[in-house]
């Protein structure tokens, strides 16, 4: 009887092949990946950020002088974006008041323009941008029966 060896050697001579192909697939994988979150992150930083310019419109339109709702307006982007835990390198908020200067009785609208600087800079993925600037606009109508003052 006679026994055969349990290491012997194949005869294709591939014993290097897996790693040859790991090395060639697996870069791809990560960019695609990283490119992926990439995504994720701005279509979840973009929907933050629709939400903040809703809540600084609401805020702003409730308010009955244009500095209160300028100002209003300002903390509650800041503060929603805040809660929603999005961190801009830099935050603008713009505020368009021409709807508290209406004559009772007529609708007006307050809107407002949030603008939000995500980083992206620590995914490391070559030809992706350091940041990218996200800009969202809300608008609210102002009670048309609601006194309003100048100050």
């Amino acid at each position: 009887m006679r026994i055969r060896a349990c290491w012997k050697r194949s005869a294709d001579g591939d014993e290097g092949s897996v790693a040859i192909e790991a090395a060639i697939a697996l870069p791809p994988l990560i960019m695609f990946l990283c490119l992926a979150i990439a995504g994720g992150r701005l279509v979840m930083s973009g929907a933050k950020i629709d939400s903040a310019s809703e809540d600084a419109a609401r805020e702003a339109s409730i308010h009955r002088t244009v500095a209160a709702a300028q100002d209003a307006a300002h903390a509650a982007a800041l503060e929603s974006l805040d809660d929603q835990g999005i961190t801009c390198a830099s935050v603008s908020v713009s505020v368009n008041t021409r709807g508290l200067s209406v004559p009772v009785g007529q609708v007006g609208t307050v809107s407002v323009t949030v603008n939000c600087t995500v980083s992206l800079s620590d995914l490391l993925l070559p030809g992706v941008p350091g940041a990218r600037t996200l800009t969202s606009t809300a608008t609210s109508v102002v009670d048309q029966y609601r006194q309003r003052r100048d100050g």
